[in-house]
């Protein structure tokens, strides 16, 4: 799995629609893109892929913006990174949303098949197991000064 620039814009502008006092408030684009140091052009793209897999939902025209569409703890980051990144097995053999068989002689037994198998299962299960709200509850207890 390699998380591209899209898929790190969008799930920074999804932390950041998270960590809002109220996650169903309107938030700007620009402010996001802003706050994120994320070009406003390509995060218009993000939130559009986005609001479309009803992740987000938009406001038109003045006093406009972008808010969570579900709840935050009920998105987790395994679900936005396959909506903007496609599959998390790092081959195509062990992708059990894009399966392809490899080239191998015998994908039964190939070490490197088991292997990335397991790097799949590993990175799924953080990430299908971590929600918006895990992340963003991680982002304000590290903002927090100690007592």
């Amino acid at each position: 799995m390699n998380l591209s620039k899209r898929g790190e814009y969008g799930l920074r502008a999804l932390i950041n629609l998270a960590s809002q006092p109220d996650t169903t408030a309107l938030v700007q684009m620009k402010q996001i893109a802003a706050q994120e140091q994320i070009p406003q052009k390509f995060l218009e793209q993000i939130l559009l892929t986005l609001r479309h897999a009803g992740i987000v939902q938009s406001k038109a025209g003045k006093g406009g913006g972008y808010y969570l569409q579900k709840p935050a703890e009920a998105i987790t980051l395994g679900e936005v990174v396959r909506i903007l990144d496609g599959p998390l097995a790092p081959i195509r053999c062990v992708s059990q949303m894009a399966y392809e068989p490899c080239a191998c002689p015998d994908e039964q037994t190939c070490g490197l098949r088991m292997v990335m198998g397991d790097v799949r299962n590993a990175i799924a299960d953080i990430l299908d197991n971590t929600t918006l709200l895990d992340v963003a509850r991680r982002v304000e207890a590290s903002q927090s000064p100690l007592t």
